[in-house]
């Protein structure tokens, strides 16, 4: 297994049931990394602020990460600058007993979404808050040209009438109603 870009470990036996604050900063060649990873133009800031507890074997971690990206439009490929503000709680527990293969899916209840397993003595809060940043970020991200460059190649917006062509009347021939 690779070392993550963005690697914060902590120690489960340095935690206990009191909360200790941690704040967490990725370097410039972490960013780099993460930004190719997730298919960024780039990624000018990247920290998060949380409290770690451990109950047990179980280790949770809550708070909040700040970002900085820069996507590509869906549409051009133009840098689309965003800021990312997400709150997370993230419970680390130790992998499930007999293993499974790496392929086999884990049914997790809607309450267990953000459940990350750990092998070892320690958790990583850094590629726990870099996941929860990739899944933040807008799938399609537009710049303020994207609806110009889209209806010039002729994409149609959700709701949006065909422009009427060779076929414009099939629809309604199909339907039943008359065309002129």
């Amino acid at each position: 297994m690779t070392t993550p870009e963005f690697s914060r470990p902590f120690r489960i036996d340095t935690l206990g049931p009191a909360a200790r604050p941690v704040s967490i900063s990725a370097e410039e060649g972490e960013r780099t990394s993460l930004a190719r990873r997730f298919g960024l133009q780039g990624i000018a800031q990247l920290e998060a602020d949380a409290e770690l507890t451990c109950h047990g074997e179980i280790v949770r971690a809550s708070g909040s990460l700040s970002a900085e990206v820069t996507q590509s439009c869906v549409a051009t490929g133009a840098p689309v600058p965003a800021r990312v503000e997400e709150s997370f709680r993230i419970e680390f527990r130790p992998e499930p007993a007999g293993g499974g293969s790496a392929d086999e899916e884990l049914e997790l209840s809607e309450g267990e979404l953000d459940v990350v397993f750990y092998d070892g003595a320690s958790v990583d809060l850094g590629e726990a808050v870099a996941e929860t940043l990739s899944l933040a970020l807008d799938p399609y991200p537009r710049c303020p040209e994207a609806d110009r460059v889209l209806a010039e190649a002729g994409v149609q917006r959700e709701g949006e009438e065909a422009r009427a062509g060779p076929l414009a009347g099939l629809k309604d021939l199909l339907s039943g109603k008359k065309t002129s």
